[in-house]
């Protein structure tokens, strides 16, 4: 399988409820660094995984949706609990859309899977991957 990995940033603020998340509770900011691996069994005929650039480019897009956004007051996550896990699927599924909708180039559109990490610190972090 071969793998690129584009990287981006998001700065958002939000509040997670229930017990198990402590201070957590109250409102506050989380910046995380946002890992975008696309893979694919095979090169396309170029000999790429998928054009880095539009793979950038479509990952910025999707961070854009979420970055300096209170998720507490957005109607997309109403009623959902903004974990680390919760956000990294979140942002394979726009990916993901993304590549459906050919933004990515006509290549892309063999990639096998996506895997979504968000880095919350340097010492923790969480992954969502799916299959396309």
């Amino acid at each position: 399988m071969f793998r690129v990995t584009v990287r981006d940033h998001m700065m958002i603020a939000h509040s997670l409820r229930g017990e198990v998340f402590g201070p957590a509770q109250q409102l506050h900011g989380a910046t995380y660094v946002v890992d975008a691996t696309l893979a694919r069994v095979e090169l396309d005929a170029d000999g790429i995984v998928v054009d880095i650039g539009r793979a950038s480019d479509a990952l910025r897009a999707v961070v854009a949706e979420l970055t300096y956004r209170n998720l507490d007051d957005e109607p997309t996550f109403a009623g959902t609990v903004t974990t680390t896990e919760v956000l990294a699927r979140f942002v394979a599924d726009r990916l993901a859309a993304a590549v459906h909708a050919g933004e990515l180039g006509d290549g892309a559109r063999e990639l096998a899977s996506i895997t979504i990490t968000l880095h919350e610190s340097h010492v923790a972090w969480a992954s969502y991957e799916r299959p396309l």
